[in-house]
């Protein structure tokens, strides 16, 4: 163990000796918080503020003085849409769907015929769709008004158009719905011990062996797993210190946050900060291990960044799977590395509790995984003593 920490000290001090290489690790940490949240803040603003304006792009409208009478008593204004929205909507230049009305409109309301309404929208074009709903729940709200006037002319009461009272109750906390918002900070949080630990995990093998201090170092009467284990102790630090400083970075930038919604709803403080970073040791004592592994066969530092291409593609695909899968969480998904982590994580952002059954498979693989690693590290230095 003493040697161990001895190895430990040195690969440490070595890692932060490169300033340069530090920097770029740190500066993207610190400021990931931030410039997350302050553009999705932005952009739930900019909707808000629009839903806020409560204006309908339209043309045509002054042809259906009834329905711009009946969206106009909604507190609704008009302005006029360019000539070339749709040119503007395929090229997302408009942000805004356009209500498009037919000349004949009243004519055929008049002969109790349906004229034909269109909202047109791209939806390719994600800020110009999410608009879509609001225009199509004031037409149906005017649909719903000249039925219930055509009925009551008629004598016939107007409840048999709704037979059935319709309520929502949504049973999702506000932690949870934000969570819907902030989705993607497990993933950076993720990605954030993997490239903390890539560095160093792929210095102190393939580095070592480029620039010829890795078979001296082997020569020494220290055990080949004392070394392993005081490199790969310092790789994991690196990639725990660097998620660390991700996760604390969210804690000032919700000081940034523009969307009232999201604000009142987004709650990251020093007890999530805390689960994050615990969540986050079996991935990187595994991360660490595995990178070292497919890293000490390597002959050039280049030839382990090719390598672990394999690694980094693997774990940033992970958290997806969730998001292709909205039937919910599998119990197999505690059992892989990285979609583990980053359904946990899912669970401290809605404020639920965690059952150990659901974090000692995380903990059991992350461990495994480092200990195999680690066993096949040590038998390569063997190797190549014995060369």
């Amino acid at each position: 163990m003493k040697q161990a920490l001895i190895v430990f000290a040195k690969e440490l001090s070595d890692a932060l000796r490169d300033r340069r290489t530090l920097m770029r690790l740190l500066i993207p940490a610190l400021l990931m918080g931030p410039l997350l949240l302050t553009a999705l803040s932005g952009l739930i603003a900019s909707l808000e503020e629009r839903a806020e304006k409560r204006e309908v792009m339209a043309v045509g409208i002054d042809a259906a003085p009834t329905l711009k009478n009946f969206i106009e008593r909604q507190t609704y204004s008009f302005k006029p849409a360019p000539s070339d929205y749709e040119a503007r909507l395929r090229a997302a230049t408009l942000s805004e769907p356009v209500l498009v009305v037919p000349a004949d409109f009243e004519a055929k309301l008049r002969a109790g015929e349906a004229p034909t309404v269109e909202v047109v929208s791209d939806s390719a074009n994600q800020r110009a769709n999410a608009g879509v709903g609001a225009i199509k729940s004031l037409l149906y709200g005017f649909n719903r008004e000249r039925a219930s006037l055509n009925l009551a002319l008629r004598g016939v009461s107007t409840e048999l158009l709704e037979p059935v009272d319709v309520q929502d109750r949504d049973l999702a906390s506000a932690q949870a719905r934000a969570a819907r918002l902030t989705v993607i900070i497990p993933m950076f949080i993720i990605m954030a011990v993997l490239y903390g630990a890539l560095t160093a995990a792929l210095d102190s093998t393939a580095g070592e062996r480029e620039r010829g201090s890795l078979e001296p170092l082997l020569m020494n009467p220290a055990p080949h797993g004392a070394l392993v284990v005081g490199k790969w102790a310092a790789v994991a630090l690196l990639g725990m210190a660097v998620a660390l400083l991700s996760s604390l970075s969210f804690v000032p930038a919700q000081w940034l946050l523009k969307s009232d919604v999201l604000q009142a709803q987004f709650s990251f403080g020093t007890g999530e900060v805390l689960a994050f970073w615990l969540l986050q040791i079996p991935l990187a004592a595994g991360l660490s291990a595995l990178l070292m592994a497919m890293a000490i066969r390597s002959k050039t530092f280049k030839e382990a960044q090719a390598g672990s291409t394999l690694v980094i593609t693997a774990i940033t695909l992970m958290p997806m799977v969730s998001m292709f899968n909205p039937g919910g969480e599998a119990a197999w998904y505690f059992w892989v590395p990285g979609l583990a982590q980053n359904t946990l994580m899912m669970s401290v952002l809605k404020g639920e509790a965690l059952r150990w059954s659901q974090v000692l498979p995380g903990v059991i693989v992350g461990f495994a995984m480092a200990a195999v690693a680690l066993v096949y590290v040590a038998k390569s230095m063997r190797a190549a003593v014995a060369r």
